[in-house]
């Protein structure tokens, strides 16, 4: 690391400033370095980010871990078996994921860093954005172009009492120290719903409570086919409420809320909250330069990932853009490519792929048939239920289905979702089916592996225009 007055143009001789030293920073900064670009990453936090750190990597480890437990106990629906786990020692569980995030944190973080010489990572606390550039520590750096990425964090929801519990967000929660006997989950999107299904799966009594209903972003059908999953795994799932307050005493936490006009009362060790995230970019100065954020503090962009102000960018969990990792290094190429490169590319998530890591899970790329009504098409849907696809009945595991959209006028796929055991990979075939503009003829058409979960998209298709519960097995 060089000190800014050793360079005779007294920036440093940098190209590029990125902020926040996570997913979208480390994206940008290696972008930029390969393409012969001087970076100076400024560290937001700890290195690595919210992903590896708090967030994908840590609860997706945790997930996994329950789902052994539950596939043991599963094991009954095949006739003549049966199975058993528990958690026998919480405190090595985490221990274990602990270690795994400290190794990758290094793997694929810091010890990259001295891979690529054009990058200087200063860490010297957070940044404040001043005319052409930034200060971090005691000095100050200048260079042309900013990106700035510093991610966001969890918030509590406008509860009465709230603040004086002690609630738990998604990373305390994988912190604590003893497995608790109940918990309550404020928040049924996605987090919520992961993280719930996998304390359940461990021992614990979880009620989960949302103002609206189980994935409020997902197609109604798939919301109703997870409900049902969760109901009988045992989580209490209560709907369409309005939250009154919370409290603590020597029996727990105490929340009240009301549901059709009546107050109820649910009881627990912890509340976790998984209701709400704000982009990290209080105390960075941004009003006062002009670039402008919304009411969550997260930074406006444009399609081609600048700010409101020419010459500084954003990408990532700090923008008010697709909170996913994959789409913050997707953005923070686009805006390194865009602010260094002299291109002009736009943001595009028309075929971006999403996924909840429940059990069965759940995953969708495109528009839903809501979203598609709303863009003026004409729609068109199948659903085909998991009890249809016959690797479900060979896993004795028909939990789930597929949901497909089309435009009735042209047979062009619109988007679609699935629950189903291996959800998260099979979407990939509808991202390309829905890039190169399939309809749902030729996805009909195509050939699919027998006893795979992906042959559903090909009977999904088919069910357009037939019964599949007429055809025999690879008769389509």
């Amino acid at each position: 690391m060089k000190d800014i007055n050793e360079n005779d143009d007294g920036n440093g001789g940098y190209d590029l400033i990125v902020v926040g030293a996570g997913s979208a920073g480390f994206s940008a900064s290696i972008t930029a370095v390969d393409a012969g670009k001087r970076v100076a990453l400024v560290g937001h936090g700890t290195i690595g980010g919210t992903c590896v750190n708090v967030g994908c990597v840590p609860s997706k480890a945790m997930i996994r871990a329950a789902e052994a437990i539950h596939g043991a106990r599963a094991a009954k629906r095949f006739p003549g078996l049966s199975g058993h786990a528990q958690v026998d020692d919480w405190h090595t569980l985490v221990q274990s994921k602990d270690d795994l995030v400290a190794t990758l944190r290094q793997k694929k973080y810091a010890d990259l860093l001295p891979e690529y010489p054009g990058v200087d990572y200063i860490d010297e606390g957070p940044a404040r954005l001043v005319k052409g550039g930034i200060t971090v520590g005691r000095r100050t750096l200048t260079a042309p172009k900013l990106i700035i990425a510093t991610g966001g964090h969890s918030i509590l929801p406008t509860i009465d009492g709230i603040e004086d519990i002690d609630a738990l967000d998604s990373t305390g929660l994988l912190e604590l120290e003893t497995l608790p006997e109940s918990l309550i989950f404020i928040g049924a999107g996605y987090i919520g719903a992961e993280l719930a299904q996998m304390m359940s799966r461990m021992g614990v009594k979880v009620t989960l409570v949302t103002r609206s209903h189980l994935l409020p972003g997902a197609e109604p059908e798939v919301s109703e086919a997870l409900t049902e999953v969760f109901a009988a795994e045992g989580i209490t799932l209560l709907t369409g409420l309005s939250y009154d307050n919370v409290s603590r005493d020597a029996q727990g936490v105490t929340l009240r809320i009301m549901q059709d006009g009546e107050p109820v009362e649910v009881t627990a060790d912890y509340l976790v909250s998984t209701a709400g995230r704000r982009a990290n970019t209080d105390g960075m100065g941004l009003a006062e330069i002009g670039v402008e954020t919304d009411a969550r503090g997260s930074i406006v962009i444009g399609d081609n990932m600048q700010t409101t102000v020419p010459g500084i960018y954003a990408a990532g969990d700090v923008t008010d853009r697709d909170q996913f990792v994959y789409m913050a290094a997707y953005g923070a190429k686009l805006a390194v490519r865009n602010a260094v490169l002299g291109d002009d590319r736009t943001y595009d998530n028309s075929v971006m792929p999403w996924v909840v890591f429940s059990d069965p899970q759940v995953a969708g790329v495109g528009l839903s048939e809501q979203q598609a009504r709303d863009a003026g098409f004409d729609v068109k849907t199948s659903i085909v239920p998991l009890d249809q696809v016959p690797r479900a009945l060979a896993a004795r595991d028909t939990r789930g289905l597929i949901k497909l959209v089309a435009d009735k006028a042209t047979d062009r796929l619109l988007g679609g979702q699935i629950v189903a055991p291996e959800g998260s990979d099979t979407i990939q075939t509808l991202v390309m089916a829905l890039k190169f503009d399939m309809t749902t003829k030729a996805l009909g058409e195509t050939i699919f592996p027998y006893l795979t979960t992906v042959e559903g998209l090909k009977l999904a298709a088919q069910t357009f225009d037939m019964d599949v519960a007429k055809l025999s097995c690879c008769a389509g």
